[in-house]
């Protein structure tokens, strides 16, 4: 498949022994956010700096998309080192990305706004259609981005590859990706009832930022890994696996998936650099 440029890992982690007890996801989710939580003040504040000049706002992606699967993988993370040195191996193509992104997001939240006010001015079933289609749209390009930042530093994709992989996710494992989105809505509607409950007292939406910024960006992308990995594993890196058994053993171990027991007739790993 020409697939892996794969795992540039070298850090060791604690794993976790195939005979623990299963737990729940959503109590996994939340014990490893908050396990986590103060290496994630420094994530989310270079998140955050790094998105405000809108063209580099991929990069941030990138960086904190890889910090946040090693964590929901429960490997280790060096925080910040590994955001910018994810930033550093993918930044043309986190680039490339930010950018049709950002152009794609903004074209279709126009057309929205233009459909919208068209139907509401006349009532034409046309309009009522673009706005519908518009919509949809922008609810399947949202959930490809789910996905678009993972296969980009997990594997060596072309751009054009990465769309077209993270389209086929998008119905692959649509009711997960519905259920995350509504998560995030829930946390959007929850700090926006903050808002609401605050009226006008500035200091209200001040600490409201403040918390936002410390906390939103590693909550929303751990959540993405929690729904989305399993998949990208099932669909990609467990059927490459199966045939090449043997190949990247401490890359796989790096990402805490299961390798083969070794042996002394072990092949040498395959380079995918």
């Amino acid at each position: 498949m020409g697939l892996f440029g794969f795992f540039d890992f070298t850090k060791e982690g604690p794993g976790i022994s195939k005979d623990a007890p299963k737990k729940k996801a959503f109590f996994v989710f939340f014990e490893t956010f908050f396990r986590n939580f103060f290496k994630f003040f420094s994530i989310n504040l270079a998140y955050v700096i790094l998105s405000l000049p809108i063209f580099t706002h991929g990069l941030a992606r990138a960086g904190i998309t890889n910090v946040t699967r090693n964590i929901a993988r429960d490997k280790h993370s060096f925080g910040l080192s590994d955001f910018f040195s994810t930033i550093r191996k993918n930044w043309k193509q986190a680039l490339a990305v930010g950018t049709i992104n950002s152009i794609i997001t903004g074209l279709l939240i126009f057309a929205i706004r233009f459909y919208n006010d068209s139907y509401l001015q006349t009532q034409n079933t046309l309009s009522f259609l673009g706005l519908v289609l518009c919509v949809s749209f922008l609810a399947i390009f949202a959930m490809m981005n789910f996905y678009t930042s993972t296969l980009m530093i997990t594997f060596s994709f072309s751009t054009k590859l990465l769309y077209k992989n993270s389209l086929k996710f998008v119905f692959v494992n649509l009711w997960r990706n519905l259920l995350c989105g509504l998560c995030m809505i829930a946390v959007y509607a929850f700090y926006y009832l903050i808002l609401i409950l605050g009226g006008n007292d500035i200091r209200v939406f001040v600490i409201e930022v403040i918390i936002a910024a410390a906390t939103l960006p590693a909550f929303r992308f751990l959540l993405i890994q929690f729904f989305t990995f399993g998949s990208i594993k099932k669909y990609i890196i467990d059927p490459y696996y199966a045939e090449h058994p043997d190949a990247d053993i401490e890359k796989r171990r790096a990402l805490g998936l299961e390798v083969p027991e070794e042996d002394d007739d072990e092949e040498e790993p395959i380079s995918w650099e």
